[in-house]
């Protein structure tokens, strides 16, 4: 018999919900009343009417929606290319067997221990190099493959892909890519789903690389609000604006994606 949940479970449940949503409502609840709540020693908890008159100054301030176009091709772009690259590299080291398999495992797991910032310098020589400095394919080509997300997929169809049903489909004529597409792309998908909106988010909220290999006229998001507060005064409302418009895409996919995202993250839960 299975016992239920008492009201401590429930109210820590709920108060986390609370501690976790409040952040995002309080970057909502600034530009809807202005700076001056700031100073409050006790802030109104319902919202004002200036959030769109705010956000419509982020609009003619900042160039937002172009920002926010690179943002969505570099997210996407890095995002599809890591769940095709990883899958398939995931289903080699996890299915098949190969010559020196495990070393070049091993070296890819070992490339996660360098730190980002020692490849600065020597990737932005690389892409002054190639003309690509200041452009988009600068932030985009570096990041195309993850060494996180092969070790992620490996790990995942070791266990969800059962090797007899690889030799079922080969003893029947299936061809390895056919095996791969028809067999392991329908069983990697909740974990592919989690990969792909991780490394969405990652590559979304990335400051410090596109600060580098991009200009003011090419910004992602990040770096066009990054314009909100520069000079001697942060007008905190219309920063918590863009902040708030930044965020709705993000809210947007994991709409789409989130019932894939609970399977993949259950799944992975059980099995580990």
């Amino acid at each position: 018999m299975t016992r239920r949940p008492g009201f401590l479970v429930y109210g820590l449940l709920v108060a986390f919900v609370l501690g976790s949503a409040f952040p995002i409502y309080w970057s909502f609840l600034v530009p809807s009343h202005g700076n001056d709540i700031l100073t409050d020693k006790v802030p109104p908890l319902l919202p004002g009417g200036n959030f769109f008159s705010n956000a419509q100054q982020v609009l003619d301030t900042i160039p937002f929606w172009h920002a926010l176009l690179n943002s969505v091709i570099v997210s996407g772009s890095v995002a599809l290319s890591v769940v095709i690259f990883s899958t398939l590299a995931g289903f080699a080291f996890a299915k098949l067997a190969f010559r020196g398999s495990n070393v070049l495992f091993v070296l890819v797991v070992l490339t996660m221990a360098v730190p980002t910032q020692l490849g600065i310098i020597p990737l932005y020589m690389a892409m002054a190099d190639f003309g690509w400095a200041g452009h988009l394919q600068a932030v985009i080509v570096p990041n195309l493959v993850s060494a996180f997300g092969v070790f992620w997929m490996r790990q995942y169809l070791a266990d969800a892909v059962p090797s007899e049903l690889i030799e079922a489909a080969r003893s029947d004529g299936c061809s390895m890519i056919r095996v791969f597409w028809h067999v392991a792309v329908p069983a990697a998908r909740p974990a592919a789903a989690m990969l792909g909106l991780f490394t969405f988010m990652q590559s979304w909220n990335d400051f410090l690389w596109p600060l580098i290999a991009l200009d003011q006229n090419n910004p992602t998001i990040q770096l066009a609000l990054e314009q909100l507060q520069a000079g001697y005064y942060v007008n905190y409302a219309l920063v918590l604006a863009g902040t708030t418009l930044a965020t709705i895409p993000i809210f947007l996919l994991f709409v789409a994606v989130g019932r894939q995202l609970v399977a993949g993250i259950m799944q992975g839960a059980v099995k580990g």
